[in-house]
């Protein structure tokens, strides 16, 4: 049986095919941010039939981490990030890729932390991705939360600062507006006074500059913020931060685990803060255990 993980991203997609002890994986960039959903599509068809060309047999199922929102009909409703994409009928626009497969798709932010959990052996842990975005979500009792059929765990847009920057939702204050990479290379290239990249970013951390530990400081603080409010109502046992940008930047899970610390109240048990275990691939493992349909968190339809 060949299972098939898709992890569609704003600007790129990365895909594995298992089959037994075999597996293929790819990773491509999508056209352009001004390219059609048409137009994306087409590229994924491409690149999905060059990976399973050497696959034997069909491809069982597919599991497909989406960072788009989409409604019950299988309807996207909004993503930022490739608006063409507002609108579309994805279950229409899906299925015929996989012919005589079961297809599910699941959000990407939920997908991360099911994975994470599976990793970490642990039924209760909320997990924040940091990236272009902040994605993750909450797994209590070893299932996802809110669940499936009641939308996904939004933590990016939880509010921690009501007067706060705006965010693209069009919100302000939303931890994806303060904490994301580009929101923390923006206010760092602020304090710096010139234009800054990641590198310049990570360099300044590591040589303790002011302007770089401020402006990750604050990211984190913002983080620590969600973390808390997480733990007060769910009580995971443990609280992980990953994603590409945290991963890059020296020390910046222990200054997330600092300010949790120190908004912690008396008395009351905070989740250890610890680094995230499967980096950059925790959607894409995720979408896998949805092609299995191994998890008790979702199923996959026929």
């Amino acid at each position: 049986m060949t299972y098939l993980g898709i992890d569609i991203g704003g600007t790129k997609v990365a895909l594995r095919a298992e089959n037994g002890t075999r597996s293929q994986e790819t990773v491509f960039p999508w056209p352009s941010p001004e390219s059609t959903a048409h137009d994306d599509l087409a590229a994924l068809a491409t690149q999905v039939h060059a990976l399973l060309a050497g696959t034997p047999g069909p491809v069982t199922s597919v599991g497909i981490a989406m960072p788009a929102t989409v409604d019950g009909a299988g309807r996207v409703t909004t993503w930022p990030n490739r608006p063409s994409w507002t609108g579309l009928d994805l279950r229409g626009a899906l299925h015929p890729l996989f012919p005589g497969s079961e297809v599910a798709w699941a959000d990407d932010g939920d997908l991360a932390a099911l994975a994470e959990a599976d990793a970490a052996g642990c039924r209760n842990l909320v997990y924040l991705g940091v990236g272009t975005g902040i994605g993750g979500g909450m797994v209590v009792d070893g299932r996802p939360c809110p669940g499936p059929d009641r939308g996904s765990c939004e933590v990016g847009h939880m509010i921690v600062d009501s007067t706060g920057p705006r965010c693209d939702c069009g919100r302000r204050g939303c931890a994806q507006a303060i904490a994301s990479g580009p929101a923390t290379l923006r206010r760092a290239a602020r304090l710096r006074g010139t234009t800054t990249t990641f590198a310049d970013l990570a360099q300044g951390l590591r040589d303790d500059e002011p302007w770089a530990v401020a402006a990750v400081q604050e990211s984190c603080a913002a983080l620590a913020v969600v973390v808390v409010n997480l733990n007060e109502l769910t009580h995971p046992s443990l609280a992980l931060i990953g994603g590409g940008f945290a991963d890059g930047l020296p020390g910046f899970t222990d200054r997330v685990a600092a300010a949790a610390t120190a908004l912690s109240r008396p008395g009351h048990r905070l989740a250890p803060v610890r680094a995230a275990a499967l980096g950059g691939l925790s959607s894409l493992r995720g979408a896998l255990l949805l092609a299995r349909g191994t998890h008790s968190g979702y199923g996959v339809p026929g």
